[in-house]
């Protein structure tokens, strides 16, 4: 069938085509064996497949016989037979490549092999589309061959979810409404890009495993892989909003620390450049901002606020780490002394820094999680995609993604002509040309479809055509639903429709209309598709090229579908966009020196050629932004595995005690090492370590004494300090009890950790943002930014034990605090408070622990005071 293939896919592609084919045989051998099975039977196969790959068998296996299945059930439910092209496209699509098809060889259906096969291993198949519509339509028209076959599919819409349900009654849609989680855990499950995208950043920011709807990402087919994976790759997906500080905060605290002593108050390490307060400093805090207990964890903002505060009067200092220019701290380069507009400190420094020079305070938008397309799909263990033009772009697949294009031959020979381009002097030559061209071709009944690049020229030439009194069609590209009503019928006689290039994607032109839509007879509609076939089909007209070349080729791919005749041409200014880039100006002097009219067209098919020369160059430009993207991105994405793989854990396990006691014996081991590396114990700063201790282990009797440390090494002092954090929280476990212990050091350690992320990945634009100016100092900007990326991430990981191994006692604050004030219990985690669970509980019996207690007992908040002078005073 395919002997005369090489002439027009040599190479590569046509060995690869040599090797499809003995496959398509086999399915076409095994076809008669399914046309003689019942309905029931065919529906009971899937199951019998699915235990075959239980007991070892692989999908390639099984591949011909599922795949010669899903033919006969799309013949019966839906009409439809796979032609063996469609079966090669199926067979590319299992292999995770990419299926070039031209418009109208029905990628929509060719999906549903792959997707089926793979279903079979239970893990779900994504099918990427690149509009809601389109993902609803598709779950809805495939779902009934799925759904005939025993196998579940669900759409994803913008905050809401669908399953096919064929039990529904009516002749409407056959989809129910259902919980995102459901729509995941369907086989097969159809959405956006976006949709997935941010299911999996939100599912990264939840509290209780319970809260995640995906499951672990298996196999995706991407419909319009060039439109998803290349042009939509230039913005990443963010999860963004205004950081919840408010200004007067940074004003109020700039005041407060003003009246705070060194060394008295706070401490300074300039080796670390960190600030601590003493605990005679959190006693003055606490006076001042009248509070109780500064680390009670509903105040732990406050604590943030302070130490921003300290840090922006006693570390930073004006001319030598930031200058104020125009009314603004501009930070100075520590290597280059040179001044990096733009650039922003992070975590609330900057805002501190504005506060204490009296300026006005900028609100941070943070970022709360962030991941590009290309790292996201760069995930799915296996990806695979369709398209019309994917070959223009096949470098970037295969660099990016490790995918292979692969052109499928089309059903039938390619009858469309391409005609060379149009290429006149200005907008308004080439404008009436348009038109001109629009009513002689509609004066003869043959439909026209004109592609522009954006709307505003859409809306150009439609009032053009509306002075000349030319009933057409304008698609608007937000409507989607209509959209692709429009482009169904834009294939009838005398129609004229004018869109932008990229609308109507996944909606095929007939020729004659789309019969469905029209309610015409069978004979009604071969008369009308006759016609429309001897006028010479479809005629496509762009009115200007784009920068990428298969978005021409994409609206030339309108026509010409399944062997259908049509044409297309591009007409173009030389003060189009492009143009005016690369080539206009030479094209402009050869029309001078022929003395050309400036209403008279050029058609030269060496110019064509150079135009097209012009778009490889935009391409190639293209190519490398997003390119510099993905590199960038992968500095970001290797610290996203590395904060999302420690969340997974924490959401999974049961007890974290282990995990945060590493933690603190690394802190404690290092806190005392900082204080006793001197070479003699005089140089030692005993007083300082105590001070932070106390910080630590706040109001408790378990802190040594100056004189049990003086005689001690530092490996003995290490222990001992150890061993008091390991009493005070065993006294902590047994007052606040096991269950609510484990829940709280869940919620601690996922709180912090988001916190210091939302920093973290703020820092990091802020970084990317500025890092180019590395450049003018003969940097390499990428090498500068993977080393200050990697030192920030250690000071991320720093902090966040830092934080762990001072947070972890706020419980018993909040537990001492819920009896006064049970309003206290109802803040949640979205608004920095992890206790209400725990603190409600344990409210709840307070009664049966004062039966319980003695009165010379430990009180069991964990004080270390007898009962009867803490907690009992009123029995």
């Amino acid at each position: 069938m395919f002997s005369g293939l090489s002439k027009f896919f040599p190479g590569s592609n046509h060995r690869l085509l040599n090797k499809l084919q003995p496959i398509v045989n086999q399915v076409n051998e095994l076809e008669k064996n399914y046309q003689d099975l019942s309905d029931e039977k065919l529906s009971q196969t899937t199951l019998l497949f699915k235990k075959r790959i239980k007991n070892g068998e692989s999908l390639d296996d099984i591949l011909p016989e599922a795949f010669a299945l899903v033919r006969e059930a799309a013949k019966r439910v839906l009409g439809q037979r796979h032609f063996d092209v469609q079966l090669m496209g199926g067979v590319v699509l299992n292999q995770g490549r990419i299926s070039e098809m031209k418009t109208g060889e029905g990628k929509t259906l060719v999906a549903t092999l792959a997707a089926y096969l793979n279903s079979l291993e239970s893990k779900g198949v994504h099918v990427i589309t690149v509009n809601d519509y389109l993902s609803k339509r598709d779950a809805q028209w495939m779902g009934s061959v799925y759904g005939f076959l025993g196998i579940s599919t669900a759409a994803l819409q913008n905050k809401t979810a669908y399953i096919y349900d064929p039990s529904l009654e009516g002749d409407g849609e056959k989809l129910r409404e259902i919980p995102r989680r459901q729509a995941y855990e369907a086989d097969i499950t159809y959405g956006t890009n976006s949709e997935f995208g941010f299911d999996y950043l939100r599912d990264n920011m939840v509290s209780n495993i319970g809260d995640r709807v995906q499951r672990s990402l298996n196999y995706a087919i991407v419909d319009e892989v060039d439109n998803i994976l290349i042009d939509e790759a230039r913005t990443p997906l963010i999860i963004s909003g205004p950081a919840q500080e408010s200004t007067n905060e940074y004003k109020r605290f700039a005041k407060v620390v003003s009246n705070l002593s060194q060394e008295s108050d706070y401490l300074i390490d300039q080796k670390h450049r960190t600030v601590s307060l003493t605990q005679e400093g959190i006693s003055r805090l606490e006076d001042i901002l009248n509070v109780s207990n500064l680390y009670d964890y509903a105040n732990l903002k406050l604590v943030h606020f302070a130490e921003n505060a300290l840090k922006a009067n006693a570390l930073y200092k004006k001319d030598v780490e930031y200058v104020i220019k125009d009314g603004s701290i501009v930070i100075v380069d520590e290597f280059t002394g040179r001044l990096m507009f733009g650039r922003r400190y992070s975590d609330g420094i900057h805002q501190a820094l504005e506060a204490k020079e009296n300026l006005s305070i900028q609100r941070e938008t943070m970022t709360f999680a962030s991941i590009t397309i290309q790292n996201y799909f760069r995930m799915y263990p296996k990806l695979s995609g369709m398209t019309g033009t994917a070959v223009t772009e096949s470098e970037e697949f295969h660099k990016i993604y490790k995918l292979d294009v692969v052109e499928i031959p089309t059903n039938r020979p390619m009858l469309r002509e391409d005609k060379n381009d149009f290429i006149y002097r200005d907008q308004k030559s080439k404008y009436d040309a348009v038109v001109s061209e629009i009513i002689s071709f509609y004066g003869k009944g043959t439909p026209v479809l004109v592609g522009t690049t954006d709307i505003a020229k859409s809306e150009l030439i439609s009032g053009m055509l509306k002075t000349k009194n030319v009933p057409h069609q304008v698609l608007n590209a937000k409507q989607h639903e209509k959209e692709a009503e429009i482009v169904a019928q834009a294939g009838k006689t005398s129609s004229v429709t004018i869109a932008t290039n990229m609308a109507g994607r996944g909606t095929d032109i007939v020729l004659g209309g789309n019969p469905d839509s029209l309610n015409l007879s069978e004979d009604q509609w071969d008369s009308n598709h006759q016609e429309v076939l001897n006028l010479g089909g479809l005629y496509i007209i762009g009115t200007e090229r784009h920068e990428a070349r298969r978005i021409d080729n994409q609206l030339r791919g309108r026509a010409g579908r399944q062997g259908d005749p049509g044409n297309s041409r591009f007409f173009v200014a030389l003060d189009d966009d492009l143009m005016k880039r690369f080539g206009g100006d030479t094209i402009r002097k050869f029309m001078d020196m022929a003395g050309m009219d400036k209403d008279v067209a050029i058609e030269n098919q060496m110019i064509t050629r150079q135009i097209e020369s012009a778009q490889v160059k935009v391409e190639g430009y293209h190519f490398d932004i997003r390119k510099n993207l993905v590199e960038y991105d992968d500095v970001a994405n290797a610290h996203r595995n590395v904060i999302y793989s420690e969340r997974e854990k924490i959401l999974n396990s049961e007890n974290l005690t282990a995990h945060i006691f590493s933690i603190v014996e690394k802190e404690i081991f290092e806190m005392v090492g900082n204080y006793t590396s001197g070479l003699s114990k005089i140089e030692w700063d005993i007083p300082g370590l105590l001070k932070e201790v106390s910080g630590i282990l706040i109001n408790s009797h378990v802190v040594p004494e100056i004189s049990e440390l003086q005689n001690l090494e530092t490996d003995q002092i290490q222990v001992l300090i150890l061993s008091a954090y390991k009493e005070l929280y065993d006294d902590t476990e047994n007052s606040v009890g096991l269950k609510q212990m484990r829940e709280f050091e869940k919620q601690l350690l996922l709180h912090i950790i988001d916190g210091h992320w939302v920093y973290h990945l703020t820092a990091m634009e802020n970084l990317r943002q500025g890092i180019g100016l590395q450049a003018v100092g003969q940097r390499d900007p990428l090498v500068a930014y993977k080393k200050e990326a990697h030192d920030q991430f250690q000071d991320l990981l720093a902090r966040i034990e830092h934080d762990v191994v001072r947070g972890i006692f706020s419980i018993r604050d909040s537990i001492n605090s819920s009896s006064n004030s049970r309003s206290n219990t109802t803040r949640n985690v979205s608004n920095k408070s992890i206790m209400s669970d725990v603190v409600e509980k344990q409210s709840t019996t307070g009664k049966d622990i004062k039966s319980k207690v003695g009165r010379n007992e430990k009180c069991p908040c964990g004080s270390g005071r007898k009962y009867k002078k803490c907690h009992g005073t009123d029995l």
